[in-house]
């Protein structure tokens, strides 16, 4: 699906680092331009400078909070004037975060909510009327293996999750007939940052985690195939399935001895 898209732009939300920077690496691989956005300016740029330098793709740097319910406007109506028609949006950028009911912090969940739905959401019906009008094109929302259940210490993440897996497949059962795929992406543990930001960095150590570069390139051979969703990985996958077979109390249950809360830092990026 992707290699007519070589000389067109994708717009990358999260790109300064994990797996919103190897998307990037790999659409440039394939030839495209790049819409980057992040909230850390000097790794856009460094990241822009790479991609010239291996590819010799353009990229358009954008820096900006997805927190801010003002900037996913912003950033479309910036490539609009800088007349760059995307063809494939990647909604990469989320966070998420772990702690005991006490301790938690309300201002900081609503602000992952923001960032994790209501940007992706505002920014995937900003994208979508123009892809429809020219009947091609895509738009790959991350999600996460937690969206196929809840998960204790991280109630608001694993729902906010199941929410992007939900709205992609029913926007895919809309768009594929007019030439669009829309596609959720549910990783599992993968070698990023995001179990520190989260608070249970140990994570890592004690589970087996993919590469972000095996998890892009699944879900970019997943988007050639106009899939509605991608679980990288065979075990991943069967747990997706076991999830739905076992029941909801044990589910639930179960996630409580794996995610211990820590001291978090802060992040827009998976």
């Amino acid at each position: 699906m992707l290699k007519q898209y070589a000389d067109h732009w994708a717009l990358v939300t999260g790109a300064s680092s994990g797996i919103g920077m190897e998307f990037a690496r790999a659409l440039a691989a394939r030839g495209m331009h790049l819409v980057l956005t992040a909230r850390r300016r000097d790794e856009l740029e460094a990241l822009a400078e790479e991609l010239h330098t291996r590819h010799g793709t353009r990229s358009l740097i954008i820096p900006g909070d997805l927190a801010d319910p003002d900037f996913p406007q912003q950033l479309i109506s910036e490539t609009k004037r800088q007349k760059i028609a995307i063809e494939l949006l990647v909604n990469n950028a989320g966070f998420g975060m772990a702690d005991t009911i006490e301790n938690t912090d309300r201002e900081r969940v609503l602000e992952m909510l923001q960032v994790n739905m209501s940007a992706l959401t505002n920014l995937t019906y900003l994208a979508l009327p123009d892809l429809l009008e020219r009947g091609h094109g895509a738009v790959l929302n991350v999600s996460s293996i937690s969206a196929f259940q809840p998960v204790a210490y991280m109630p608001a993440y694993s729902a906010s999750k199941a929410y992007i897996l939900h709205f992609s497949e029913a926007l895919w059962a809309e768009a594929r007939s007019r030439g669009v795929t829309v596609m959720a992406l549910c990783p599992g543990v993968t070698t990023t940052n995001f179990f520190e930001i989260a608070g249970v960095g140990g994570w890592l150590k004690k589970h087996r985690a993919h590469a972000p570069d095996y998890v892009v390139r699944i879900a970019l051979k997943s988007l050639d195939k106009r899939r509605q969703y991608v679980v990288p990985g065979i075990r991943n996958y069967l747990l997706s399935l076991a999830s739905r077979i076992a029941s909801r109390r044990t589910v639930v249950q179960g996630s409580m001895k794996y995610f211990r809360p820590r001291k978090k830092k802060k992040s827009d990026d998976k």
